[in-house]
């Protein structure tokens, strides 16, 4: 276990890459709407030529129905024609008044291909857009989407793209739905969404692996059960970062229970407002060799300790892992979920990150990460997924995308599955009470080389329950 020396704030030190903007202007298509339902949708254009580095259909959602409208329930399609038979396509989100890390972008194939379209760009949202009152408006939605390869895109043959598109206006060569009902636009020709003939939006285009999969329901007695290291986890006892200097990482508050049936796993991390005294958990697998496919867990935060005072600057996490081999390393790599449930690093409340990592250097200190970040309360049970594929890394919570990170940050070689507890500082809670604060865990799968759904993800589980299996792991050495 490498030392992570995580008392640092999260910093995304990759620049953006500069946008392209041509100056080429063609004839705004008509701006009227061929349905009069509940929603309006605006238009501009970002990137106006007829080719740029990247498209930017930038868009407004407008409740013009008579009720408040939740967001989540709304699908908006931008028509494109692709550049190539062959080429694939990456979302980003600029910026958003909704948060970016609530808006979702997935590309699917029409049916009927038309001479200015045979893909589409489907932008949602999430729960945590909220809903939009009667008459309101989402606020900009500046998006933007690109060749995997980094070529240039070709727009002057795009259904949807409006070169003369300068500000906003109401724009019916998008479509809108509510649910499956087409509230909005017109889309080319044959390829109504949510009809007979639509084909769901296209999943993530890796080749399929060979489904090697590990997956643990965690049924063990205790730290010190045999069963524990036969099937490939350390519960780690030696010393060094990160957290609290001083501190120590304690087997025996790595303790296992059932509840209504399920087997679970439970960290404990505890503290008397002193490095000697506070003791730190962490489980990890023993082999590095993991790497892309899917990784899920079902993990319980919590935002109060299960005894004593509250404050401590507590880390809750699900994460994979390599070791730094030298400063700034190229092949090292971590994908974290880490939960604050006190702030730290700079922050004074709530806070859940998502964090791809490139490399760092430990003296003086350097980063090259991404994350993405929700400042709310995450206390509960909460099912995580990750998945990375050629091109992309994604974070998902409760079945919601949370997070869209770059292929700057992919995997070099294999990786452990870790789960630990422990404190960034002992400046949240001075006091020298005796707390204890509780992280459990239900379950953990990774399925190598294949990119899952949540859905997905929930019916492999559901289908080990059900055959009563409750360990496997075919993953073949790295």
């Amino acid at each position: 276990m490498t030392t992570r020396a995580k008392s640092r704030m999260h910093t995304v030190a990759a620049a953006a890459a500069a946008l392209g903007l041509g100056c080429a202007g063609l004839l705004a298509l008509p701006s009227t709407a061929s349905a009069a339902g509940a929603l309006t949708v605006q238009y501009k254009t970002g990137a106006s030529g007829a080719t740029a580095d990247q498209s930017e259909p930038w868009l407004k959602v407008i409740n013009s129905g008579n009720s408040s409208l939740q967001l989540s329930q709304v699908k908006v399609r931008y028509y494109f024609k692709a550049d190539s038979a062959d080429a694939t396509y990456r979302f980003a989100c600029s910026w958003a008044v909704k948060g970016c890390a609530n808006v979702t972008g997935t590309f699917g194939t029409l049916a009927h291909p038309t001479a200015t379209a045979d893909r589409y760009l489907e932008v949602g949202f999430t729960s945590g857009a909220g809903s939009l009152a009667a008459g309101a408006d989402s606020g900009d939605l500046q998006l933007r989407f690109y060749q995997s390869n980094w070529q240039s895109v070709r727009q002057s043959d795009d259904y949807s793209f409006g070169a003369a598109q300068n500000s906003y206006g109401d724009w019916n060569k998008v479509t809108a739905q509510v649910g499956s009902s087409l509230e909005w636009g017109t889309a080319p020709e044959g390829n109504d969404p949510g009809g007979p003939t639509d084909p769901p939006t296209d999943p993530p285009t890796d080749p399929p692996g060979d489904g090697a999969t590990l997956f643990d329901d965690f049924n063990y007695t205790s730290h010190s059960d045999a069963k524990l290291s036969e099937h490939g986890w350390n519960v780690r006892s030696n010393s060094g970062g990160p957290g609290v200097p001083g501190a120590t990482w304690s087997p025996q508050n790595v303790t296992f229970s059932t509840e209504g049936g399920n087997s679970l796993m439970n960290l404990e991390t505890s503290s008397s407002g002193t490095g000697e005294s506070t003791e730190q958990t962490e489980v990890l697998t023993k082999s590095m060799k993991f790497k892309n496919g899917t990784y899920a867990a079902r993990v319980k935060f919590s935002d109060a300790p299960k005894s004593g005072p509250d404050g401590d600057h507590l880390v809750q996490t699900f994460f994979t892992i390599n070791d730094l081999k030298a400063p700034m390393a190229d092949d090292y790599s971590e994908y974290d979920f880490e939960y604050l449930p006190n702030g730290g690093w700079g922050e004074s409340g709530n806070i859940l990150y998502t964090t791809s990592w490139e490399t760092y250097n430990p003296d003086p200190w350097q980063a090259v990460n991404q994350h993405t970040e929700s400042r709310q309360s995450f206390t509960g049970w909460h099912d995580l997924v990750l998945t990375i594929d050629n091109s992309t890394i994604k974070y998902y919570i409760d079945g919601q995308l949370f997070g869209t990170h770059d292929a700057a940050y992919l995997p070099e070689r294999g990786m452990s599955i870790n789960f630990n507890q422990w404190l960034i500082d002992l400046n949240g809670q001075t006091s020298t009470a005796a707390r204890a604060y509780d992280e459990g865990v239900d379950y953990v799968l990774h399925v190598k080389d294949q990119v899952l759904t949540p859905a997905q993800v929930a019916a492999e589980i559901n289908a080990y329950r059900q055959a009563g299996t409750t360990f496997e792991d075919t993953v073949p050495a790295s």
